[in-house]
């Protein structure tokens, strides 16, 4: 018998293991569901330091060496096993958003409650069951299945668990730094917070924009003043400020910011043929939003707006009197936070200073600005011609039965991006949400068929790589 033949054996009881026992597998997400792990908020410390040792048990039982890991804020899992083939860096995370507003919940949002819809699907509904906790058990599954028909992993697999992801992620660069040689030597990363690209459509994340924050504040006048007795004599900040957030778009929608677009490419001729084929409908999209017509850059597809360029964005703008009533003021200041979407090979640094530049090149007399950072990170982007990646996409075809969409994310994740600058590790993205999920909403769901087919795909996955 060939070893090829023997492992696809291995896979096809592995996937039978996993149907059979989808019931037990759903009883852990439950539990772990029921973990109130909120990494935000500080009276929940408890509870999530619970839920990273909830992990650690669970992996120990599958025979890794698993152990939960100090931070100066909530704790890492990590977890070690197989002894032979390639070597796989997991993560996910195990922290959760606040339910709030509780009141919006039609169920206890910390019981995963199996809902029937509409469409006949049934969803698991609760905190966390798409985002992270389902996306990660279904990993974890996999690896249950396997080590259950087989009795050893057939990769060298590493997992690491975050407990602060959804409150910043602030202490996971520092333990990579640290972690380095344990966690380094690893060949590619797997990272399972994303979404398919529909509910019948695998999708693999080759591209993930990077961000630069930033906060302006406009002063002019030494205080506020009476809009009757300065009016038309004084600067008004909130002008200043409207027409410099005006300048920022060209006619055409593109962003006015002088090299904004320097180191911006093309999408590579063969994704872009490949997103050419992927069932869209950009009217059914617009509509989500409750909008009719695509803004931003003129000749670009909303698909190609959202997933493969940059971005400007007004994220808020203060200033002068904003509560009931009316009050006749002229204010001294005036304030916008403004985000940047970054793609591959743009600079962050270089497009802060662009931007900070932009608005004082325009600012009249009377007025000046001060700047606040609010974080800046560069773009993700992993070789569509890579053998990892290649194989994970036939593993996906292989499950759904549609070629795997191979696209670019409109957010960030920027786990990856550490992955690339502290472990030199390119990562692959891979996940099994849907965009309905109310991921950070109440009524946060995860479809059982995503759960189900998220613990074959992993499977499949982990057989390929081996191979």
């Amino acid at each position: 018998m060939s070893t090829k033949l023997e492992a696809a054996q291995v896979l096809e009881k592995a996937l039978a293991h996993a149907d059979a026992h989808i019931g037990d597998s759903l009883e852990r997400l439950k539990t772990l569901v029921a973990i109130k792990s909120i990494s935000t908020d500080p009276a929940y410390a408890g509870e999530v330091k619970r839920a990273a040792d909830w992990v650690a048990h669970e992996l120990e039982g599958l025979g890794f060496s698993a152990s939960v890991r100090p931070t100066p804020g909530h704790p890492v899992v990590v977890g070690h096993a197989g002894s032979t083939g390639p070597h796989v860096l997991f993560y996910a995370h195990y922290d959760v958003q606040p339910v709030d507003p509780i009141e919006l919940w039609n169920t206890d949002p910390f019981t995963a409650t199996l809902v029937q819809g509409e469409d006949g699907e049934t969803r698991i509904v609760g905190r966390g069951t798409s985002d992270d906790k389902g996306q990660l058990l279904t990993f974890v599954e996999a690896c249950r299945a396997w080590k259950a028909v087989n009795g050893q992993l057939p990769l060298r697999i590493t997992i690491v668990s975050e407990g602060e992801e959804e409150s910043g992620g602030k202490n996971l660069p520092a333990f990579l730094e640290a972690s380095k040689a344990e966690l380094g030597q690893a060949d590619i990363a797997l990272v399972c917070d994303t979404d398919l690209w529909n509910r019948d459509t695998p999708a693999i994340v080759t591209s993930l924009r990077g961000l630069v924050g930033e906060e302006v504040e406009i002063t002019c006048a030494s205080h506020d003043l009476h809009s009757g007795m300065y009016g038309n004599a004084a600067r008004n900040p909130i002008q200043v400020l409207a027409d410099i957030i005006a300048s920022l778009r060209n006619p055409d929608g593109s962003v006015a910011i002088d090299g904004f677009y320097d180191d911006v490419a093309e999408l590579p001729a063969d994704i872009a043929a490949l997103w050419k084929r992927l069932p869209y409908d950009e009217a059914a999209f617009m509509k989500g939003a409750g909008l009719t017509t695509p803004a931003g850059e003129k000749g670009r597809s909303v698909l190609e707006q959202t997933r493969s360029r940059p971005t400007c964005e007004i994220n808020g703008i203060t200033g002068g009197y904003t509560g009931d009533g009316f009050k006749t003021v002229i204010p001294a200041k005036a304030r916008a936070k403004i985000s940047f979407r970054l793609v591959s090979g743009m600079d962050p640094v270089r497009i802060r200073a662009a931007f900070r530049k932009h608005v004082t090149d325009r600012l009249p007399p009377d007025a000046t600005a001060t700047f606040a950072e609010h974080g800046g990170s560069p773009a993700v982007s992993v070789p569509t011609d890579g053998a990892f990646l290649k194989q994970a996409a036939a593993a996906l075809k292989d499950e759904w039965g549609h070629e795997a969409a191979l696209i670019g994310s409109g957010g960030s994740i920027p786990v990856a991006g550490e992955f690339k600058k502290i472990l030199g590790l390119d990562t692959l993205l891979i996940g099994f949400a849907l965009d309905d999920d109310r991921i950070h909403s109440p009524n946060e769901k995860y479809d059982l068929r995503s759960f189900h087919k998220g613990i074959r795909s992993w499977l499949r996955i982990i057989a390929a790589l081996a191979a």
